[in-house]
């Protein structure tokens, strides 16, 4: 490329007949900017983007925001239209009315700005779509003036974890995407090109290997485009975290850690506004903090902590689906979900990766008896290095008399960072003459759990050594899962691992059963409500009273998301007439069966 001299006029400015092209410009951070924009110079755009426009949404969707009850009206629709109702559909159809809803917001955003803006459906890395689809659009229209390159992809992951497929689609986003854009508009006419980078591809940033090599191809491409063109204004944007952007609560608090401050999302947009407009031939800007290194944790010794929370059936909505014998019970997975978030965040940087020895003393019921008030106790019991960290955790609370309750106790391991997921040899998802409806199974007593617990969808095969289950978590929104939110311990993905057990042993034994304990628990990847797994379980020993074996999560292929080893149950067909199906009161005293058998 030849390097010409900008003459004194080099930067025109920009008028409301300025027309943007703008990739991934209908949501997120780049939508912000683009409306910002419209304020300014009341402009025109043509906003690309993979996202569906539904256009007039359903009447049953028209004025509901709550995403627990748009998700029951989607599955009621479903319904109605003869669909198959899954977790997993009821999950697509509501990201798709939801992208829908940002994308009607931003182009009502640019109008009421005095802009205008079209939206075009299409994959910016099909060039041959792309260039069908701006051909159809820009008919009558005046050559493309200015370029926007928002679209991004991430898939964070430690090197040595990431496919040829992970970086295709990151790097190809952005260079592809961008080859492509500048092969459909007339790069001489161009007066602006915006290239979205981020300061990942200057300082580099953990798990992020493809995503920087990506963005710092961007800005070399700017500096490039630049010399062949130097009276086009060009940017190459390293910004830095946004609020609202992919930056989530985890990220903000690693973020914090290092001193990093998030960028505003106002203050983003009028940043872009400024520097677009700024007469300059500075190509590459940082915009907000650099990442930089995270800071090495000194070493400590061993440190105890105690933490108190106050439990009551309103603060978590989800333990009306989990009723024994007339009363909520506190699900054991929750005092585990407890004892890994709170060591991930007593020890930033550390990811939790293991439990061991965990003990039910005696589970947490919800009667007239119950203290609402429990401790959690945490204690570092062994550092190994700077890359693996164990405690010690127990939850109790304090009786009337003022005595000493134990709950729960188990051993926790943090790592530095996780180890690669490894693979299940086996697996077993053939169907058997066992298969059967897994509501089946929550129908007839099998199971006692509510629709919150309700992740089994099908029993795939049963024998007396092992059993599979076919499950997906159903959708669960921030405000049921109370004080017990998802976070590094996804405590539905276990409590369907407990299942396990109790349909084995309701299948071989013909009665009800519940948790005692588990000897080892490691998780190496996380499931998101309404994706399909497979939980199969493979017997250890069973007594006349007492079930031992292995559950392991993991997908169609056999990658491992969870196992459980020496997962442990009591049963007994005293149980049996406390798994009533369906909805039951939770007032009045509890059984003496299922009193006995949570003690």
């Amino acid at each position: 490329m030849e390097s010409r001299e900008a003459s004194p006029s080099a930067y025109a400015g920009i008028t409301p007949d300025s027309l943007f092209l703008v990739s991934g410009g209908a949501r997120g951070v780049t939508a912000r900017c683009v409306i910002a924009l419209a304020e300014r110079r009341r402009c025109r755009f043509i906003l690309l983007g993979r996202s569906p426009r539904l256009g007039i949404e359903p009447a049953w969707a028209a004025g509901c925001a709550d995403e627990t009850v748009l998700k029951r009206r989607i599955a009621v629709d479903l319904r109605e239209r003869e669909e198959r109702v899954t977790p997993a559909a009821i999950q697509r159809a509501y990201d798709g009315l939801t992208s829908s809803r940002e994308i009607e917001r931003t182009l009502a955003g640019v109008r009421r700005a005095g802009g205008d803006a079209t939206y075009v459906r299409v994959d910016v890395g099909d060039l041959s779509a792309l260039r069908r689809a701006l051909a159809e659009v820009m008919e009558g229209e005046d050559a493309i003036s200015g370029l926007i390159h928002g679209a991004g992809a991430l898939s964070d992951k430690l090197i040595e974890r990431k496919t040829g497929e992970d970086f295709d689609r990151v790097y190809d986003t952005k260079m592809l995407g961008l080859e492509n854009l500048l092969q459909c508009v007339q790069s001489d006419r161009l007066r602006h090109l915006v290239l979205f980078s981020s300061a990942a591809g200057f300082f580099g940033n953990p798990g992020q290997t493809d995503y920087a090599m990506a963005n710092e191809a961007l800005n070399r491409v700017g500096t490039l485009f630049k010399r062949a063109h130097p009276a086009c204004r060009t940017l190459a944007l390293n910004w830095g975290p946004w609020d609202g952007g992919m930056v989530t609560p985890e990220l903000r608090l690693l973020f914090r850690e290092r001193g990093v401050r998030v960028i505003d999302a106002d203050g983003g947009a009028r940043a872009f506004v400024e520097l677009l407009e700024r007469e300059s031939d500075e190509v590459q800007v940082l915009v907000g903090d650099g990442l930089g290194p995270a800071p090495v944790r000194p070493a400590l010794g061993p440190r105890r902590q105690r933490i108190r929370r106050r439990l009551t059936l309103e603060a978590n909505p989800f333990l009306r689906d989990h009723i024994v014998g007339g009363h909520a019970v506190l699900p054991s997975v929750c005092a585990a979900a407890w004892m890994a978030n709170a060591c991930e965040q007593l020890y930033p940087g550390f990811r939790f990766f293991g439990m061991d020895d965990l003990r039910i003393l005696k589970g947490i019921v919800f009667d007239e008896s119950l203290q609402p008030e429990v401790a959690l106790e945490l204690e570092e019991t062994a550092r190994e290095g700077d890359e693996t960290v164990r405690l010690r955790g127990t939850v109790t609370s304090v009786t009337l008399a003022g005595q000493v309750r134990y709950h729960y106790s188990a051993s926790v391991t943090l790592l530095r960072s996780l180890p690669d997921a490894p693979f299940y040899m086996g697996m077993d998802v053939r169907a058997d003459m066992h298969a059967r409806d897994g509501g089946d199974l929550y129908a007839d007593g099998t199971l006692f759990h509510g629709p919150s617990f309700r992740g089994v969808q099908r029993v795939v095969n049963a024998s007396v050594e092992r059993l599979t289950l076919r499950c997906a978590l159903p959708p669960l929104s921030d405000a049921d899962q109370g004080q017990f939110p998802v976070q590094a311990f996804n405590l539905y993905v276990a409590d369907a691992q407990f299942q396990s057990l109790l349909v084995w042993v309701r299948l071989f034994r013909g009665a009800a059963s519940l948790p005692v304990g588990a000897a080892r628990s490691e998780h190496y990847l996380p499931l998101r409500f309404g994706e399909t797994y497979y939980v199969s379980l493979e017997v250890a020993s069973c007594s006349d009273h007492e079930l031992t074996g292995t559950t392991t999560v993991h997908d169609a292929k056999g990658k491992i998301y969870a196992r459980v080893t020496g997962a442990r149950v009591t049963f007994s067909e005293q149980l049996n007439a406390q798994f009533v199906p369906a909805m039951r009161p939770i007032a009045g005293p509890a059984p003496r069966a299922a009193s006995q058998a949570l003690a």
